[in-house]
C-alpha cells in the first residue's frame, strides 16, 4: 500500500492552468497517481497507509528560491524553519559570484572575511571541503530543503587572479574556464557573478564571455548580479544580454530590479529590452523579492578601487586617513560603483547586523540616525563600524519603488527569490516572507497576479530554468516535493519590525514525499539533498 494520500486537495499543479480538486498519492518520494473529482464522480477512491485531510487548502509544487544566501544555513542550522515554513524545497546557492567553492586555504579564508555580512565568519561550520563536488557531498549528509549551487565567478578569479584590479592574463583565462567546467561537471546547475562585488567587478566582459560560453557547452545558465542596479541599470542589464547572446548561453537576471530615484518609473524600458532580446531569440529569465528595500552588506557600498586586494586591503585603507577621506568623497560625492552609480543617501542605509555585540545598539536604525545619537558624521559612523566589525555589518537600502516590483513580477519570464540574507539582529523580512507574501499580499490582496499564474512562477519556471525534468509540477511521477496552504489565510508573518515571524497559512511541506512541515510545525525530518545539474 502507498505511502500517503492527500485527500480533496484544490490543485494549483504550477503549470499555470486552472485548479481543479484531486486526492493526490504519494509514495518512494514520488507522486505516483492523482485521481481527479473522486468523490464527485463517486469513484473507487485511492487508499494509503496515512490519509490527510485538505479540504480548502492547495496543493501545489513546493517552491523553489531561485536566488538565496543559504550556503552556510543549511549546514549549521538543520531546522531551516525560515525556508521550509515558507513552502520553499529547493534553494539556488552560490549567488553574487561569492561563494565557499571552488577554494584553497588562502581563498577560503579570503572568501569567509568578505561576505562575513552574508553568512557570518563560519566559526562554527567545519569547512571540510575545497571543491564544489565536495560542498554539494556534504550537503548531501541531509539538510532541510533541497539545494543547487552556482559557480561563484568571483570565487573562482580569486583562485586564479586573486583580488588585484587588473585583467587575466590568457593563462589565468584558461584556468578560470577549467574551474568553471570542473564545477559544472561536478552538479553546478551555472555560473554566478557579482559584479558590483571585488574581486568579481574587475573581470572585462570578454572575461566572462569565455566563462560563459563554457557555462553554455555544460547547458547551465548565467546568473549576474550586474554592474549597476542605480544610475547605470539599464545600460548593465542591456550589458548582460549582449554578453550572454555573443557567447551563446543562457541569461538569469538576479534579484531584477529598478533602484534609486534615477529609475523610478522605468521598468517598463527595462521590460521593453527583454522583450525585444526574447523576440530577437535570447535565453532570458529573472527573479525577484517582492519588497522595495534591498539589503546587502555596508562594505558592499565602497568604491571598487577600496576593495582592491581583499578584506584586509580594505581595513587597511579605512584606518589611513586621506585614503579615507578619499573613499567618503566617492561614496557621498560622486557615486561609487559600490553603490551603483549614486551618491550615497545615508538616512536610506538601515544597520540591520553586526558580528561584535557591542555594536548592536546600532541595529535598526539608519546610519544617519546613528551618527546623530553618537555625535558625529554619517560617515564616521560608516567607517567605524567597518573597522570595528571588521565589515560585517550587513545593511537595508530603502531605495526601491513599489510600482517597479509590480511590474517586473508581471513579466512572463519572471520567478521568485527572496535573496534573503538570515543573519543579523534585524534582517530583512524577505528572507522569512518572500514566498508566502507573493501568494497572501501580490495575489490575494491586490490582485497583481492570479493565484494559478503566482504558483506557476514560483515552481515550474524555476523548474525549467534548472532544467529539472521531475519537479515544479503536480504531476505522476514527479518528485512530491510539495506544499499545503490555505489560499484565505496565507501571509508572512515577517515584518521590518519582527522579521524572524514565521508565516500563517502554509500548514504542511513535503521534501522527497516526507513532512518537513506538519501542522505547522517543523519536524525533525532532513530530506533535502544537493539537485545537480542534469547532463544534456
Amino acid at each position: 500500500m502507498e505511502q500517503l494520500v492527500v485527500r480533496d486537495a484544490d490543485v494549483v499543479d504550477g503549470s499555470g492552468e486552472p485548479s481543479y480538486r484531486a486526492d493526490v498519492v504519494i509514495d518512494g518520494g514520488r507522486i505516483v497517481s492523482i485521481v481527479k473529482e473522486a468523490a464527485a464522480a463517486g469513484c473507487q477512491r485511492p487508499r494509503a497507509m496515512r490519509e490527510l485531510d485538505a479540504e480548502g487548502l492547495v496543493l501545489a509544487p513546493g517552491f523553489i528560491d531561485m536566488h538565496a544566501h543559504s550556503d552556510l544555513a543549511l549546514l549549521r542550522d538543520p531546522d531551516h524553519s525560515a525556508k521550509a515554513a515558507q513552502g520553499v524545497t529547493l534553494e539556488v546557492l552560490g549567488q553574487d559570484g561569492l561563494s565557499y567553492a571552488p577554494v584553497d586555504d588562502r581563498t577560503l579564508d579570503e572568501v569567509r572575511r568578505a561576505i562575513t555580512g552574508w553568512n557570518g565568519y563560519g566559526e562554527d561550520v567545519d569547512f571540510d571541503w575545497r571543491s564544489v563536488g565536495e560542498y554539494l557531498d556534504r550537503l548531501d549528509r541531509g539538510i532541510a530543503v533541497n539545494a543547487a549551487y552556482l559557480v561563484p565567478q568571483g570565487t573562482v578569479r580569486a583562485l586564479a587572479v586573486g583580488w588585484e584590479d587588473r585583467a587575466a592574463t590568457p593563462e589565468e583565462v584558461d584556468r578560470m574556464r577549467r574551474l568553471v567546467a570542473e564545477g559544472l561537471e561536478q552538479g553546478a546547475v551555472g555560473m554566478s557573478s557579482g559584479l558590483t562585488y571585488t574581486p568579481g567587478m574587475y573581470a572585462e566582459d570578454a572575461e566572462l564571455t569565455e566563462l560563459c560560453r563554457v557555462v553554455a557547452s555544460y547547458g547551465g545558465y548565467y546568473c549576474p548580479h550586474h554592474r549597476s542596479y542605480g544610475a547605470g541599470a539599464l545600460e548593465a542589464y542591456a550589458e548582460m544580454v549582449a554578453l550572454t547572446r555573443e557567447a551563446g548561453c543562457p541569461l538569469h537576471l538576479a534579484h531584477a530590479t529598478m533602484n534609486f530615484g534615477v529609475n523610478e518609473g522605468r521598468a517598463p524600458q527595462l521590460l521593453a529590452l527583454l522583450d525585444d532580446a526574447l523576440a530577437a531569440g535570447a535565453d532570458i529569465s529573472l527573479d525577484t523579492y517582492p519588497y522595495t528595500p534591498g539589503c546587502t552588506t555596508l562594505a558592499a557600498l565602497l568604491p571598487g578601487w577600496a576593495s582592491e586586494g581583499g578584506p584586509r586591503e580594505i581595513l587597511r585603507r579605512l584606518a589611513d586617513g586621506p585614503t579615507a577621506e578619499r573613499i567618503r568623497h566617492d561614496l557621498e560625492v560622486v557615486g561609487s560603483d559600490g553603490c551603483h552609480g549614486v551618491p550615497v543617501d545615508w538616512d536610506t542605509v538601515e544597520i540591520s547586523g553586526v558580528s561584535d555585540p557591542a555594536l548592536a545598539d546600532h541595529v535598526g536604525r539608519t546610519v544617519e540616525e546613528s551618527a546623530l545619537r553618537h555625535g558625529e558624521t554619517p560617515w564616521a559612523t560608516a567607517r567605524r563600524l567597518l573597522v570595528e566589525d571588521r565589515l560585517g555589518p550587513t545593511v537595508l537600502q530603502h531605495v526601491g519603488h513599489e510600482e517597479n516590483v509590480r511590474a517586473i513580477m508581471r513579466h512572463r519570464t519572471h520567478t521568485g527569490g527572496s535573496d534573503g540574507i538570515l543573519r543579523g539582529a534585524k534582517p530583512h523580512p524577505r528572507a522569512y516572507g518572500t514566498f508566502p507574501h507573493y501568494l497572501g499580499h501580490y495575489v490575494r490582496e491586490l490582485g497583481v497576479l492570479s493565484l494559478e499564474e503566482c504558483v506557476a512562477h514560483l515552481t515550474s519556471r524555476p523548474a525549467a530554468r534548472l532544467r529539472l525534468p521531475d519537479r515544479g509540477l503536480v504531476r505522476e511521477g514527479h518528485r512530491a516535493d510539495l506544499v499545503l496552504f490555505d489560499p484565505e489565510t496565507v501571509a508572512a508573518g515577517a515584518t521590518f519590525e519582527q522579521p524572524r515571524a514565521l508565516p500563517s497559512g502554509i500548514p504542511h511541506v513535503l521534501v522527497d514525499g516526507r513532512f518537513v512541515i506538519e501542522d505547522g510545525r517543523r519536524t525533525d525530518v532532513l530530506a533535502g539533498r544537493a539537485v545537480r545539474r542534469t547532463p544534456r
